[in-house]
């Protein structure tokens, strides 16, 4: 019978250490990869936000999305001084009426919807810009903390503007229409730079669901809406809500 062949002391202790080397060896191996994808998403987040402030997004992940599924979309950039200022205007009053106010996130916005109990409408401009440029669309919690997170530097390196402009050129208006210029052509046949004050609040009163409500034949609803967007919009241009922009 064969003999079994007993390690030593010293050979099971130098083989527990090799074993344990190789182990804390995996393991700062997993930290370095971690580290370097964290330092990467960080450089990639600071790169695209100071590239977007001063270079116009040929497209956006909603759009490109939008292009694959109908084929083609109609989105023509154009700068804040081709963009009625009523436009500006209208747009805040609809969707945020304290944009020059807040640092890009409404905390008392945000505080009002917990205490109503509500699931949304306390996004700012600004959050909708960083939403409809770099991130994608749908309820998720990864999401909304992404969200969290870029708007504060956008804010910081984008002027208040500039945040304006991007959204107006990023909205979708209609199926498969994005941007203000598209938007105006589409629905009234002029450029954005001769919106009237009328249209401009047509436009903005369709953005919360753009695919379901018609700027050119606007129902009840929207018409109600736009006319409570046509007092606002006067509003903050009267108490200086409008300053931070072009909106004068």
């Amino acid at each position: 019978m064969a003999k079994r062949t007993r390690k030593s002391p010293a050979k099971k202790k130098a083989t527990s250490k090799k074993k344990s080397s190789q182990g804390t060896g995996l393991v700062q191996s997993i930290r370095r990869w971690i580290r370097r994808g964290l330092f990467g998403m960080v450089a990639v987040v600071l790169g695209m936000t100071a590239l977007y402030a001063v270079v116009n997004p040929p497209t956006t992940p909603y759009m490109f999305g939008e292009s694959r599924r109908a084929g083609s979309v109609a989105y023509d950039f154009v700068p804040m001084d081709r963009i009625a200022p009523v436009m500006a205007r209208s747009a805040v009053a609809a969707e945020d009426a304290n944009f020059c106010l807040h640092w890009g996130l409404d905390v008392d916005a945000i505080r009002d919807r917990i205490d109503r109990g509500g699931n949304g409408g306390a996004s700012t401009i600004s959050q909708q810009v960083v939403k409809n440029v770099f991130l994608w669309h749908g309820r998720s919690w990864v999401r909304k903390a992404a969200e969290a997170v870029w708007t504060p530097l956008t804010e910081i390196v984008w002027s208040k503007d500039r945040i304006l402009e991007l959204y107006l050129n990023v909205a979708e208006f209609d199926e498969g229409v994005f941007g203000v210029q598209a938007a105006s052509r589409h629905y009234f046949g002029v450029n954005a730079a001769d919106l009237n004050a009328v249209q401009a609040a047509r436009l903005a009163a369709i953005l919360p669901s753009p695919k379901t409500r018609s700027a050119s034949d606007p129902s009840q609803a929207v018409r109600r809406r736009a006319a409570s967007i046509l007092d606002g919009a006067a509003t903050i241009r009267a108490d200086g809500r409008a300053a931070c922009f072009n909106g004068e």
